[in-house]
């Protein structure tokens, strides 16, 4: 059983995914960091009220934190942005090849492997 559950760990990356979630939350933080303490001073002072964050909305007895939501919803499109940005750097395409990976049969005009010796479909020699 600790065998099978080690095979399902190993296979399924369940350990690199893991991994991910930690230093995601790790990295989240410090984004969160750089947002708090050098973005947010810039958007504040440009803003007329100094606390925007400190910004609702009442309507009767309900009151919306709109300067709360408002710094939720850059702290996600700044980290999104850097998520990426640094995705972009580390997940390079893969280079698609110039040469063709089959060709024609000459004998039953079917396509098959380059490396192939003999055609799949018509089993004549190439």
């Amino acid at each position: 059983m600790i065998r099978e559950f080690r095979a399902f760990l190993i296979k399924e990356n369940i350990l690199a995914l893991a991994i991910a979630v930690v230093i995601g939350a790790a990295f989240s933080k410090v984004v969160a960091a750089v947002v708090d303490d050098f973005i947010m001073p810039i958007v504040g002072a440009v803003s007329p009220a100094g606390d925007w964050r400190a910004w609702t909305w009442s309507v009767g007895s309900v009151t919306f934190g709109i300067g709360h939501f408002v710094g939720a919803l850059i702290d996600f499109l700044i980290i999104g942005f850097v998520v990426w940005r640094i995705s972009k750097a580390f997940i390079k395409p893969a280079v698609a090849s110039s040469a063709p990976a089959t060709k024609l049969c000459q004998f039953c005009r079917m396509n098959v492997d380059v490396a192939a010796s003999r055609c799949a479909h018509c089993t004549s020699e190439l």
